[in-house]
């Protein structure tokens, strides 16, 4: 799951651009990167296997809500750049695969939400052998590129020699950095290796980071080799053949035929960059769901979470193509993973804190060596975004002339309280030891835990206005039945409730006279009857039109105390076609809601 965020569109922009740029030159940045990847993924998982929280539970755990809501938002905007590489790769695949236009490509993918929710209710064991076959599926795609391509092996491993061509080729490193390691897969994979049960114990912690780590490594180094052949591929096939900017992913397809001579290589790379897209969408949503979980300790439903972040993609990339045109695709492709390494600092370095601290950490606390090669990969990363950062605000300042003060009233100052934030984080655990404040423990679940829990127990309520709604499905008797059990207080009314929904009661209302509407009115109050023989109070109350919105008119005007309602047992589609009406209505009433099942 944690690896197929390494191989999304955003990776195959980075590794298009340097392989057709600089031949093999930047394969080094991808080892690199790959290797720094593995350490950091392997700290995520010690992370949450041993102290039982994910990143961003630890950050708010940690630090003051001043530092942390910044924090949360640089998070949210690297899953953002994430998903808009989702978003362009998707929308160009499909023009590649079926011949639909770009900007028509970006709204279909705002559709995947309903993917994700079919996808999610199987459980993420299930996700995770459908992302394998996407990984399955981009290997093969690209072994066959390969072999069509025939690189230069001598000056392929002449590639992993460290050097950078010129300045702009640092542009490009970097973002092979950023798409490489991705902070929000730090959050996700501190998060994703808590869904496996692990014993309590020393030694079954240690097994399960030792198994953890290796496991990162085998899939990351997957990970590189996909990577790895995608730059290769465009070494082989671009770069030799003279094509020394194909930054673009549709020019990357185009060429493919007629440089190999083979009519499958650039079907292989459309199949691939979809199922990059769509595998990569499904970490994303996760990664967006326990950043905001952690930071706000906020929880939505997994399909409005998707809609937000895709819709926060869809919206940069649409004004992209509409303003820049289709050819602006690769440039923000690439300029999504130079976001993304920008973010980097802010998730490593906690990290960093957090697993070498003994008093959250324990045992499991990493040793010197862990921590000096940590360190190293994070002073690499924040000096080579201080040197992009410097080199761009330079080069902005330089180039604005008039509107120099619009770049050194906005950008300047945003840039200096991104530093101040950088400095904090970095001296946190020093600023602690010299003020010797202890926060107080905090509670990093959603559900707050409060040291007064426990039950006084209360005698039952007596109810005296009870609801009940029936839809004449054949099983009113279980519904009375549970209305006369409550209908203990001899004040108790009981309420019979129906709601008419035919074609006549949906557009007239109380108008309405179809046969339907006297049948169940004649219904309604035959049921009335029979318990008013048997000594109950009772009322009836018919409502025409929409369900829910009638029931909370009925169910206000007789003051219920309680609302008895059936279940049926149908979910998903069902629950589209036949309505919820449980769930919606409890929502909008005050009264105690029973749920009787009337299914077998």
């Amino acid at each position: 799951m944690v690896a197929v965020g390494y191989m999304d569109p955003g990776n195959w922009a980075t590794d298009l651009a340097g392989g057709s740029r600089y031949n093999y030159a930047l394969i080094w940045v991808l080892l690199m990167s790959n290797l720094m990847a593995i350490l950091l993924q392997s700290l995520a998982a010690r992370l949450g296997i041993a102290s039982q929280r994910d990143l961003a539970q630890a950050c708010r755990e940690t630090y003051p809500k001043i530092v942390n809501i910044p924090l949360y938002i640089l998070a949210e905007i690297a899953i953002t750049a994430t998903d808009l590489a989702e978003v362009i790769g998707s929308a160009i695949a499909f023009k590649l695969l079926f011949g639909i236009p770009l900007l028509w490509g970006v709204f279909i993918t705002s559709f995947d939400v309903l993917l994700l929710v079919a996808l999610s209710s199987f459980g993420i064991r299930k996700l995770e052998a459908l992302v394998l076959s996407f990984v399955g599926t981009i290997g093969i795609a690209f072994l066959i590129e390969i072999f069509l391509a025939r690189p230069d092996w001598h000056g392929l491993l002449q590639g992993f020699i460290p050097t950078l061509p010129d300045s702009s080729a640092l542009y490009i490193a970097i973002g092979i950095l950023g798409a490489t390691i991705m902070p929000h897969n730090l959050y996700l994979h501190s998060s994703l290796v808590q869904s496996r049960r692990v014993g309590s114990s020393t030694k079954e912690i240690r097994r399960a980071i030792h198994l953890n780590t290796l496991d990162s490594a085998l899939a990351l180094n997957v990970a590189f080799l996909v990577n790895a052949a995608i730059l290769v591929m465009a070494a082989a096939v671009f770069y030799r053949a003279g094509y020394l900017q194909v930054a673009e992913i549709q020019d990357a397809h185009r060429l493919l035929q007629p440089i190999l001579g083979a009519a499958i290589a650039p079907i292989a790379f459309a199949i691939a960059l979809l199922a990059s897209g769509q595998s990569s969408t499904i970490t994303g949503t996760l990664a967006g769901q326990i950043v905001m979980e952690g930071y706000l300790n906020i929880r939505i439903r997994p399909w409005l979470r998707r809609m937000i972040t895709r819709l926060l993609a869809v919206i940069p990339a649409a004004i992209t193509i509409l303003v820049l045109g289709e050819s602006s695709t690769g440039d923000l492709l690439v300029l999504s993973q130079v976001v993304l390494s920008l973010q980097l600092p802010f998730a490593v370095i906690p990290l960093i804190h957090f697993v070498a601290d003994r008093q959250r950490m324990g045992v499991f606390a990493i040793g010197r060596k862990t921590w000096t090669a940590a360190w190293l990969v994070a002073a690499v990363i924040v000096g080579l975004n201080v040197k992009l950062a410097v080199d761009v605000l330079g080069g902005w300042l330089a180039e604005a002339g008039l509107r120099r003060w619009v770049v050194g009233a906005v950008v300047v100052p945003l840039a200096g309280t991104l530093a101040i934030l950088l400095v904090y984080v970095i001296l946190k655990p020093l600023i602690d030891r010299l003020v010797s404040i202890r926060r107080p423990a905090i509670s990093v679940g959603v559900h707050e835990i409060r040291p007064d829990m426990k039950v006084t127990i209360q005698p039952p309520p007596e109810y005296r206005s009870i609801a009940v709604a029936l839809d004449f499905s054949g099983s009113e008797e279980k519904l009375i039945s549970e209305a006369v059990r409550l209908a203990t207080s001899p004040e108790a009314t009981i309420t019979l409730m129906h709601v008419v929904e035919s074609p006549a009661a949906l557009v007239y209302g109380e108008a309405a006279g179809d046969l339907e509407t006297r049948e169940d009115t004649e219904r309604l109050e035959a049921f009335a009857a029979s318990l008013g023989a048997a000594g109950y109070r009772v009322d009836v109350q018919l409502g025409l039109g929409k369900p829910v919105a009638e029931l909370e008119r009925m169910v206000t005007a007789c003051r219920a105390d309680v609302v008895i309602l059936g279940a049926h047992g149908h979910a998903g589609i069902s629950d589209m076609i036949h309505g919820a009406t449980a769930d919606a209505l409890r929502h909008r009433i005050s009264a105690t809601v029973v749920i009787v099942p009337l299914f077998s």
